[in-house]
This record gives structure tokens, sequence and C-alpha cells, in this order.
């Protein structure tokens, strides 16, 4: 074992098998997102939108489908949206994991 490393937080999920698929936040309008973090809670989108406090907003990732969660932070390169716990929030982080490690036939 080397010595520790020191892991950036904005690139802390893009080793080499995971492929951050675009993903579409749907606040007001459609905006692309990547996303950097995700749970059965939430989720970290890299997204140039910029939905305020407390909005309800819509994520659609191309294989896990669609979740609904509020804008729980803003940050300078994207915002922090929680889900609901539940089924079919598990249900989807899982998905979208899966789906970010698999890799193109």
């Amino acid at each position: 074992m080397g010595a520790p490393q020191i892991i950036d937080s904005r690139t802390f999920m893009a080793t080499r098998w995971r492929r951050r698929r675009m993903c579409v936040l749907i606040a007001d309008a459609p905006a692309p997102a990547a996303l950097r973090e995700i749970t059965a809670g939430g989720a970290f989108l890299e997204t140039n939108a910029r939905p305020p406090l407390g909005a309800t907003v819509e994520l659609r990732h191309p294989d896990a489908g669609s979740i609904y969660g509020q804008v729980r932070s803003i940050a300078d390169d994207g915002v922090g949206v929680s889900f609901t716990y539940c089924v079919d929030s598990v249900a989807f982080a899982l998905a979208a994991i899966a789906a970010d490690m698999s890799r193109p036939g």
C-alpha cells in the first residue's frame, strides 16, 4: 500500500469504471446534468441550472428512469437534490450506479 491519497470531491465518483451518464434535470425548463454523487437519499448534479432552494425538480436518467426531489443545496458547479427515502429512491440509485458501471457492448 502506498501513502494515503487526497481525493478531490469534484472527481470522487469519476473513477475509471464509472461513466457518468448525462441526465436531464427538469425544473422550470429541462437542463443537462451529470451525476457526481447518488444515493437513495439524494444526488449532487453538475449542471448550469440553478433552481431555487426547496424547488421540486425531476431527474431523468437514461437507464434508471425518473425521480422527483427537492433542491437542498446550490453550489458553483451544480445543485444537491434530496429524495424521499423509499423503495423507489433505492431502486433509482442502484439502477443509476449499475448503469454507470456498465461498459457498452
